[in-house]
């Protein structure tokens, strides 16, 4: 149990693909002696690093699933802190596991490369980071590198993410003589020795950095000083103390007003130590977060927001962010926000009124465990053997609230799946099933004319992961046929209907009418239903059933088979028969009227439009450019700066299947790519000519069968 929650820091370590996160929380757990030896993440002792426990992380040399741990730390003034820590995936294809990571962490490490500095995947977990008001430190990394420059980082940060970004540290040296760091807030050198860093050397500046140390010092102090009136009267007294200027900065941290930049290279073990007193320095403990929730009051019938006091002392809430299947049963990761937990209580969960008794509790290192007693509020623990889905909320049953939920983005990519082996059918369904519950992006359907099984996911990356735990994890020899683009319909004017549901076979009959329009909505809105119906033309029970009939149709397209977004329907006339009128006879009615209405409203076909940054030698940047014209990519930035070159482009999702390969074969393999969802819009009219083809050319085939 966490006794004194002002020394406890949840946080995560988040950032672009191949930026260092995962050598940097190597480093992080060998410095405060959670392991004895340094693994690299590609290591030729073929151990790879600790936070990469899946095969075939270690294999692919990326991180796949966010990993937690946990760790003690003394910083430079003696205080020990208990820091837990969760380590996330850099490819946009898993960003699912860093949306649930930053929703139950109270403080962020975004890592850059010192050379390529904000890319694509820094800006999409900025935005998550905001999403969740998550306050953040920057750990420039990689300063060892050629062409590595941490202030133009720090530039970047401020014209790319919008961030009042603030040095609080200089390097002392960059590429082969990079050999620590300067401190701003003592204004002192710190050189990182021995065989792996764990030596630190306080120094006075040298003399060669003190004018740009004073320069820095300058605009940290004028960056912060709004924020403390102690350091506004320090300033004017020129008597600047260290802990004033410590106590300004966690001030503007907390509230997100600035983000301090750190500097350092992980992999030559320079500037991880003061990057760790940073993290307890200004990084928030659990107190200092303010969490909302639902609280259901007046037996069921008020929901209202409230703040959740990270009290243990409370009632215990806590909330189930991440699931995994383990030999022993299912792991779920638990924040506990208020009260305590121990072993042996019951909890129930508020999504289905289940209770459920905490049979083990531990506390995470990467694949291993460690069994506790008793855990409270402010703290990352899992449980084993409790049934529950990502984002429940559990309680001690004497409170009703439920936590906010995890953003969940749409899939964008589709694979048909099946086995040749009938034996492996039930494997299959086993790994489905499970995949499905731990990751909300990987999503399994059945397409009802056909039978195939189709998953779908965020990318090829995603679902090639899945294919592949399948086979190794089951034993099932799963194939996969050619990837299928999620395209979306929708709908580009008004039309009108006035459809007359009416059935007579003998008996009671089934009557229903309903009139109305359909008209486009924004894009990034599925669907809506508007009741106008006045005077009881339609009686008020059977207004639902016109809605849950017209969602029906929704959900499956006309023109291609697809869901049909951006569409609002409203229903102002009607009529009704006292005895042949039903549930049924009224979503037959709105069926009819959407199968009368969409084809008069001129629907069209989006497709899923990708942004994709690409970054390589300067010398390939036509061929680079020329790659994504070839597929029908719109340039939207370019820049070139130190013999590097990157690219922004907008691209169909259709066009970029095989990229990687025709990328490396154009650039000599020295280009890489990222690639993340953007928009949706309109497809061109020979692709949605070819669309509608093969569509009907593939209902005619299973009309055949």
């Amino acid at each position: 149990m966490l006794s004194d929650l002002n020394v406890v820091r949840n946080i995560g370590i988040s950032a672009h693909i191949d930026s260092g996160k995962t050598t940097l929380t190597e480093r992080v757990l060998y410095y405060t002696k959670r392991i004895h030896a340094i693994h690299e993440v590609k290591g030729k002792d073929g151990v790879g690093a600790t936070m990469d426990s899946m095969d075939l992380e270690r294999e692919r040399g990326i991180t796949i699933q966010s990993a937690a741990t946990y760790c003690e730390w003394k910083n430079r003034l003696g205080v020990q802190h208990h820091i837990n820590i969760i380590d996330t995936p850099g490819h946009v294809d898993f960003t699912i596991e860093v949306e649930r990571s930053l929703r139950v962490l109270d403080g962020a490490i975004l890592v850059l490369c010192g050379v390529a500095g904000v890319q694509s995947q820094s800006i999409t977990v900025d935005r998550q980071m905001r999403r969740y008001s998550v306050p953040r430190l920057a750990f420039v990394n990689k300063l060892d590198r050629q062409g590595a420059n941490p202030l133009r980082v720090r530039d970047q940060l401020e014209q790319k993410l919008r961030l009042n970004a603030v040095m609080i540290q200089l390097p002392i040296g960059l590429e082969d003589k990079h050999a620590g760091v300067v401190d701003l807030v003592e204004m002192k050198a710190y050189y990182m020795e021995g065989d792996n860093g764990e030596n630190i050397r306080t120094e006075a500046i040298p003399a060669d950095l003190e004018a740009q140390a004073a320069t820095y010092r300058e605009k940290l102090l004028d960056a912060v000083s709004m924020f403390s009136d102690e350091l506004t009267e320090a300033m004017l007294e020129e008597r600047v103390e260290p802990e004033v200027l410590r106590a300004a900065i966690r001030t503007a941290t907390i509230a997100r007003k600035i983000v301090p930049v750190l500097c350092g290279s992980a992999y030559k073990n320079k500037g991880v130590q003061a990057l760790l007193d940073a993290v307890t320095f200004y990084l928030p403990n659990p107190t200092e977060v303010e969490n909302t929730a639902n609280e259901v009051t007046n037996n069921g019938k008020n929901e209202t927001q409230i703040v959740l006091p990270c009290d243990p002392a409370k009632a215990f809430v806590g909330f189930a962010f991440k699931l995994t299947e383990e030999r022993y049963g299912q792991l779920t990761y638990v924040r506990v926000y208020s009260g305590a937990l121990r072993k042996g209580d019951f909890i129930h969960n508020t999504r289905n009124r289940q209770k459920v008794k905490v049979g083990r509790l531990v506390r995470l290192h990467a694949d291993q465990m460690e069994d506790i007693e008793v855990t409270s509020a402010g703290d990352i623990v899992a449980l084993f053997g409790v049934e529950c889905n990502t984002g429940d909320t559990f309680t001690d049953g004497t409170v009703d609230i439920s936590m906010t939920s995890i953003h969940v983005p749409d899939a964008v990519i589709h694979y048909t799946i099946f086995t040749k082996d009938p034996k492996a059918t039930q494997n299959l369904s086993k790994a489905l099933q499970r995949f499905s519950r731990e990751d909300p992006t990987f999503r399994v359907a059945s397409d009802p004319e056909t039978g195939e099984t189709i998953i779908s996911g965020m990318g090829e990356l995603h679902l090639d992961v899945y294919l592949e735990r399948m086979r190794r994890e089951y034993k099932v020899p799963v194939e996969a046929g050619q990837p299928r683009v999620a395209y979306r319909e929708t709908i580009t004017q008004r039309a009108d209907f006035n459809y007359t549901h009416k059935k007579q076979t003998g008996g009671r009959g089934q009557f229903g009418k309903v009139g109305g329009f359909v008209t486009p909505m924004e894009a990034g809105t599925d669907y809506e239903f508007v009741d106008d119906i006045v005077g009881g033309i339609i009686p008020r029970e059977y207004i639902p059933s016109c809605d849950k009939g017209f969602r029906s149709m929704v959900a499956k397209g006309m023109l291609i088979g697809v869901p049909v977004t951006g569409v609002q329907v409203t229903i102002n006339d009607g009529g009704y028969h006292d005895v042949d009128s039903s549930d049924t006879a009224f979503q037959e009615a709105a069926r009819g009227a959407w199968r009368e209405a969409y084809p008069a409203a001129r629907p069209i076909v989006l497709e899923p439009i990708m942004r994709v940054d690409i970054e390589g030698p300067a010398e390939f940047h036509g061929a680079m450019v020329g790659t994504l014209l070839s597929r029908r990519g719109i340039i939207v930035g370019s820049t070139e700066e130190d013999g590097f070159s990157k690219v922004e482009a907008e691209v169909p999702l259709a066009t970029m299947f095989g990229y990687s390969t025709d990328l490396r074969s154009a650039t000599q393999g020295k280009a890489e790519f990222a690639m993340e969802f953007s928009k949706y819009q309109q497809a061109p009219a020979s692709v949605q000519e070819e669309l509608v083809k093969k569509y009907q050319a593939e209902r005619a085939a299973a009309a055949k069968k």
